[in-house]
């Protein structure tokens, strides 16, 4: 499979017209001064509602110091900031310290902010980072909100990592999901699996989503006389969500021999279910992954997973960016996956499929 270019549609906004200081403290009933701290990051020595007030109006009217309109025109802060939700979760470390080495090596300064996949803490960073002149933004599973939808409306340079603009179009950095939920499919019907289930997060992502529809159609498509169960699970982040699921499809109906886990923490989540119900993994059950994290090799010698290149979206990130910022049609970036085999008990790394 070849990395994959695809143009989109044109969906840019225009910057608003030339707003001033004075117009945005006359409307906010406030002094020039306090509204210059307030665009300059300077956000400790106003009330919470006069910060909040102020804020709003800035993003509302386009307003933009001067060092911050030459750098999302030309460019002179070199400071990039990255929007990215749960650090701990190590797919989320690898798109982060990737990008921050291309970004380093290109001559940027990379701001790293975890929006814990709240729209308001996406919001909060987007305002406070545009404030300290950031020339551009890296948004790793964005969420909708308001001020994101601002900041494309006003034609701000975001690329979008891992999960798409929420709005459609723009740069995208990624892979083919989709795809990647077939392959699993592939690998557990060549393993001779015969009762095959899905678990995932309660609360479904675009991209979980499409790991899993591309899952099950695959199973619907090779074997559509096999019943094929799903099971969600709750919690604050994948360890908890496939614990959680894994629990329910155990009370529900029993193990299955087979299991799409659409994150490998999820997979983590299962592994610790199943050694409090006493199955074995993989010999009673046999799950696959989708991320195959660095750690795999050190501590799931038992997990199969999609290899997502992470190591390789900083350089692609980088591109788009530079791209966009240069007024070029960016689309979508679909990088190469495969999926790596391991077998019980083997520290080392797994044959490719």
């Amino acid at each position: 499979m070849n990395d994959r270019r695809r143009e989109p549609g044109q969906s840019s906004g225009q910057n608003s017209g030339q707003i001033s200081l004075a117009d945005i403290a006359a409307e906010a009933g406030v002094s020039v001064s306090t509204v210059s701290r307030i665009a300059n990051g300077d956000l400790g020595r106003a009330s919470a509602a006069t910060v909040a007030k102020v804020q709003k109006l800035i993003a509302d009217r386009g307003y933009r110091p001067n060092p911050i309109g030459r750098s999302l025109r030309g460019g002179d802060s070199r400071l990039v900031a990255m929007l990215a939700p749960n650090l701990d979760n190590p797919a989320m470390a690898a798109i982060a310290a990737s990008t921050e080495a291309a970004l380093r090596a290109a001559g940027y300064v990379m701001i790293l902010c975890d929006t814990h996949d709240r729209s308001d803490l996406q919001d909060e960073y987007l305002r406070a980072m545009r404030s300290r002149f950031a020339e551009g933004f890296i948004v790793v599973s964005a969420v909708a909100s308001p001020e994101l939808e601002a900041s494309l409306e006003r034609g701000e340079p975001i690329v979008f990592v891992n999960r798409r603009n929420p709005y459609g179009g723009g740069p995208f950095i990624g892979i083919d999901n989709r795809q990647a939920g077939a392959d699993a499919a592939d690998h557990l019907l060549t393993c001779g699996v015969r009762a095959p289930a899905v678990i995932h997060p309660a609360d479904l992502s675009s991209t979980i989503r499409e790991r899993v529809e591309g899952f099950l159609d695959r199973l619907r498509e090779r074997r559509p006389d096999m019943a094929v169960r799903r099971c969600d699970g709750a919690g604050t982040n994948h360890l908890d969500c496939g614990h959680a699921a894994a629990l329910r499809l155990a009370a529900d109906g029993g193990w299955p021999d087979g299991i799409l886990c659409p994150s490998d923490l999820m997979a983590y989540g299962l592994f610790r279910a199943a050694g409090e119900q006493g199955v074995r993994i993989p010999e009673d059950c046999r799950p696959v992954g989708i991320d195959d994290n660095d750690l795999n090799d050190w501590i799931a010698p038992w997990l199969s997973s999609v290899k997502i290149p992470y190591h390789r979206f900083g350089d692609a990130v980088v591109a788009s960016l530079r791209d966009l910022r240069a007024g070029n049609s960016v689309g979508e970036v679909l990088l190469d996956h495969r999926l790596v085999r391991r077998r019980s008990g083997s520290s080392m790394a797994g044959d490719p499929a």
